[in-house]
């Protein structure tokens, strides 16, 4: 009699063990593993052969460079994060909270599809049909070539994808599905490997263009298993606030090209749109208030103005909290202030907040958090015609920063008569530039 074959299986990462651990050794999850049925190791048996063929080297310069056939979505913006437009047969996913506008965008770009001559299958498992059409309706998305199906069975899906003929398919969502090969819940771990291993083998062999949407954690992640990002050929995040106008979609992974570039969207009454004129939609041009200060960043090869406000008021209990910048990076900040310039923060409540729902991830803002925080301290405004830039290292010394001349331009285009740099620019720009390399030197300025 053969032994019984014994898995266990992490539901966060699909790390795999002979018996059952309490933490995960790969993720660190704790009481993530669970037993799999003989149905489930069968299909992972399954999908192993099918991954795994005999190979042989080869030499690199005898290589030949695939040549990726690219398809227009009709928006600019995900054209651009996407690396130049859609490849053809590749498999994207999208992920971002509740209400952010997946559907929405996803839906308005079937529709863009469709009128250039290609035939869309929209898959829902969460919507009915008439639901999806009032949206279309809405959104102006209606053509002949768009068609759309409520099912929730993976092989009813890939039957119809046959027998239409479509050359580009959209799920929403890729949680909701199940497949018929695995008795799990739909949303489990081998339920979404065994349907993303179908689909990207489908899309692969017939050169069917996939858009999956994923569902996000509170942390900001993929729900479910990572193991979908690792399989598909692109992961895009929306970031913003879903109450807010302003979405940003951020590549994550890209096969076919990088993922510096990020899409700026507006939520209009016709749906999820490429912005424009969005470059003064980060900060406002009024009153000089204090607490407020102006830092430009870099998002993909654009450089965006945007206000940096916080708010530091005297407490029992002192707190730190931001909204937009990294809060490690924030204590970092303050206690540099207390030994380079010696404001004693420690008795103080500190709130630092990025207008327009944008998370800022260079260290470049650095010099204008600080000035905003030593405005709000001081209770002294600061010029609403000046921009700060630069990094701050551990010693108070102000670092240079990489696309320089490309941020004082856009500073220049949005009429800013001034700003305080780390280094002189290679070129003119039209600035009144004050170069300082010490913290200490932008305090005596304000």
């Amino acid at each position: 009699m053969a032994k019984k074959t014994i898995i266990f299986e992490c539901q966060a990462c699909g790390n795999q063990q002979s018996k059952w651990v309490g933490k995960c050794p790969e993720c660190g999850a704790w009481d993530s593993f669970v037993e799999l049925k003989a149905e489930q190791i069968a299909v992972l048996k399954e999908l192993s052969k099918a991954s795994k063929g005999a190979s042989s080297a080869v030499c690199i310069e005898k290589v030949e460079i695939e040549s990726f056939q690219r398809l227009a979505t009709g928006d600019i913006e995900l054209d651009l994060v996407l690396g130049g437009g859609l490849v053809v047969g590749s498999l994207v996913l999208i992920g971002g909270s509740p209400g952010v506008g997946k559907s929405t965008l996803l839906l308005k770009i079937a529709a863009n599809l469709a009128r250039s001559g290609k035939k869309v299958l929209y898959v829902s498992g969460e919507e009915s049909k008439s639901q999806i059409k009032l949206r279309a309706d809405r959104l102006e998305a209606n053509d002949k070539n768009l068609f759309l199906l409520t099912e929730l069975c993976l092989e009813d899906i890939l039957e119809e994808l046959h027998k239409g003929e479509f050359e580009i398919l959209i799920v929403d969502s890729i949680q909701t599905l199940y497949s018929n090969k695995v008795a799990s819940a739909a949303g489990s771990l081998t339920q979404v490997r065994e349907i993303t291993f179908e689909l990207m083998r489908v899309s692969k062999a017939r050169n069917i263009s996939t858009f999956i949407i994923g569902h996000i954690t509170k942390d900001g992640a993929i729900a479910g298993p990572r193991v979908l990002e690792h399989m598909v050929d692109v992961v895009l995040y929306f970031e913003g606030d879903a109450t807010k106008e302003i979405r940003l979609l951020r590549g994550f992974k890209n096969r076919f090209g990088g993922t510096s570039e990020v899409g700026i969207f507006e939520m209009s009454a016709k749906g999820l749109v490429s912005a424009k004129d969005i470059a003064n939609r980060f900060f406002t041009r009024g009153k000089a208030v204090a607490g407020s200060a102006l830092g430009v960043v870099m998002e993909g090869s654009r450089a965006l103005v945007l206000e940096i406000q916080a708010l530091v008021c005297e407490s029992g209990y002192p707190k730190r909290s931001s909204t937009g910048y990294e809060k490690n990076r924030l204590d970092m900040l303050l206690a540099l202030l207390e030994r380079k310039l010696g404001l004693n923060l420690g008795h103080y409540d500190v709130f630092v907040n990025v207008s327009g729902g944008v998370k800022i991830s260079e260290t470049a803002a650095d010099l204008a958090v600080v000035a905003a925080i030593i405005s709000s301290f001081k209770n002294r405004p600061l010029s609403k015609d000046s921009v700060f830039i630069g990094e701050l290292s551990l010693n108070g010394e102000i670092r240079e920063v990489f696309s320089l001349d490309v941020r004082l331009k856009e500073a220049t285009m949005q009429k800013f008569k001034s700003a305080i740099i780390p280094a002189k620019p290679l070129e003119e720009v039209g600035l009144k530039c004050f170069v300082t390399t010490e913290l200490s030197q932008v305090l005596e300025w304000m």
